[in-house]
């Protein structure tokens, strides 16, 4: 597996929603994060087109309703709320086939109990939601009444497809993707990108393509812009963005292998330093693989397929991945320190955070026995009581506990010997369970604040449950193999000891203290010392010996 890192390379997202992830990301993967968001969410005018769809459902006039997002299903849900009794209406769409685009409006749906009969695969554009309705319903499409939901904005190729192929076709918009209200560091970005003070730019929406153009076109900078993306590694989440590229005369480097925020990030560390210097250098670019069936007609360079660590990210794995890529870990049967490195750097990968601390319940007391950012001084050492701080608290009561500001000012919240991660916003603390009781902590804390999601609470907690008994078993085998080393250790003293007392005429108790005073004397331990006198007594015996006669011999 190629090693992922921007080696302090320059990258740009223009990500909205999720811009704090993306940026922590990228410095994860040892880059200079540039986000600045692109666009927002802005309510429409009038919801007269979605009270008219919720009308229609209820009287029954659709036969299918396609999902494209699970913001959109959330924000319909909102507006007809106004009109109707949110579970009738709930009631209506579930009497009704409905499909989504993606698994975000599957779960959006899934949470209200609205069963999907079709979504599209990935990378999940209008074509592969166009051939899953055409898998599904075949001819019986013709005779269907369609709604849509809208995402932003229309989708004239998929509208137009759909169109000819059933009996009806009503849009349902129920939000729009507008410009941010300043966007003054769009601007910037327009003319960073022109003077080349950007070395890759992710582009995770056909939207932010729109909108970045038209940022320059206002400006007079598009000849400018795309004469700077020239010279920049440009990185396409999928087909619908590469469309939008192509449209504005801009061919991206490489799509990633799944079009998912964790992979484009990875992928974009792995391989967009080589084709920088390629394509500043002017030398020939090498032909990667190719988006496949779903792409354009043009094709564009696809990296190789990734593993889920590869991704860095939880939207990379799926539940599979996650069980048999941690599983695989836990079989390694590595020694005890290592076993809780390799939980830390996980975990970390999995929800990209600023620390991360392994907790170890040793007699009444948790010690950190891992971190993510060294601390000697501190691993093995720093003890915490049960019930004492946050840590304490989740030992305690074995619950999870979430905190996405100030997480100092939490009552429970204890300073510990002035750590920096004392001063961190936010905090995810959960418990590692063996055998129903805790055995130890898992940590994850952000330098400014951050919302954790639930998935993530669920994810660390599970993570807890699955390395819980594999914690439990690597401590115990430590804590053998240093009473194995004891017993040895106490063997050899004792052994010592009774040599000095049969040569120098000294007592027992004389002879522990002699060997006492040479161990501090000369720095070394009681066993090295122990096995000094033994070999030394070995050696005059062996001397002592009368030769073999065979040796006399020769």
């Amino acid at each position: 597996m190629a090693h992922a890192s921007f080696n302090g390379l320059r990258v740009l997202s223009l990500e909205s929603r999720r811009a704090m992830e993306v940026a922590k990301l990228i410095r994860t993967y040892g880059g200079e994060p540039f986000v600045v968001p692109s666009m927002r969410e802005a309510p429409l005018e009038s919801n007269k087109d979605a009270l008219d769809f919720a009308d229609g459902l209820m009287a029954g006039n659709f036969d299918l309703v396609i999902f494209f997002t699970g913001v959109g299903v959330r924000a319909l849900l909102d507006i007809v709320a106004t009109r109707y009794d949110r579970e009738s209406f709930l009631n209506a769409l579930r009497q009704v086939k409905v499909a989504a685009r993606g698994p975000k409006p599957v779960a959006a749906l899934r949470d209200v109990q609205v069963p999907v009969v079709c979504s599209a695969a990935e990378p999940a554009t209008w074509r592969e939601m166009m051939r899953a309705l055409e898998d599904r319903f075949g001819d019986s499409l013709g005779g269907m009444r369609v709604a849509v939901q809208e995402y932003g904005a229309s989708n004239p190729e998929f509208l137009a497809e759909l169109t000819v192929r059933c009996e009806s076709l009503t849009k349902v918009p129920v939000y729009q993707w507008a410009l941010p209200e300043d966007v003054r560091p769009l601007r910037e970005c327009v003319l960073g990108i022109a003077s080349r003070n950007v070395d890759i730019l992710l582009f995770m929406t056909a939207v932010q393509v729109i909108h970045l153009f038209k940022v320059a076109e206002e400006m007079g900078c598009v000849d400018g812009l795309r004469a700077g993306l020239a010279g920049v590694v440009v990185v396409s989440i999928g087909p619908t963005t590469t469309e939008e590229l192509k449209l504005y005369g801009i061919e991206p480097d490489f799509e990633p292998s799944r079009p998912k925020m964790g992979f484009i990030v990875n992928e974009a560390a792995q391989y967009a330093g080589k084709l920088l210097e390629q394509k500043r250098s002017g030398s020939p670019q090498p032909v990667v693989k190719t988006t496949g069936k779903s792409a354009p007609a043009t094709p564009v360079r696809k990296v190789a397929p990734s593993t889920p660590t590869m991704a860095g990210f939880r939207d990379g794995l799926s539940s599979i991945d996650f069980l048999h890529e941690i599983s695989s870990r836990i079989a390694a049967a590595d020694s005890f320190h290592v076993v809780l490195g390799s939980i830390v750097e996980f975990v970390s990968a999995m929800v990209p955070c600023d620390s991360c601390f392994v907790y170890v319940l040793d007699q009444d007391k948790l010690v950190l026995r891992a971190s993510k950012n060294p601390h000697a001084d501190l691993v093995d050492h720093l003890g915490v009581q049960l019930g004492q701080g946050i840590t304490g608290w989740v030992a305690e009561h074995r619950e999870p506990v979430a905190i996405s500001a100030q997480a100092s000012k939490d009552p429970r919240f204890v300073i510990f010997r002035n750590i920096p991660e004392d001063d961190f916003e936010a905090i995810l603390c959960t418990p590692i369970v063996c055998a129903n009781k805790v055995v130890g902590v898992i940590n994850l804390q952000h330098r400014v604040s951050y919302e954790h999601s639930a998935s993530e609470v669920r994810l660390v907690s599970m993570l807890g449950f699955l390395v819980g008994a594999e914690i439990e078993r690597t401590r115990l085998e430590t804590e053998n193999v240093q009473l194995a080393e004891r017993l040895e250790t106490r063997k050899a003293v004792d052994r010592a000891k009774g040599i000095l007392q049969r040569d120098l005429g000294l007592t027992e108790d004389e002879a522990y203290r002699r060997m006492q005073r040479e161990s501090r004397t000369r720095r070394r331990s009681m066993r090295e010392i122990a096995d000094a006198i033994l070999l030394g007594d070995d050696l005059k015996r062996s001397s002592a010996e009368p030769e073999p006669k065979l040796a006399r011999t020769l």
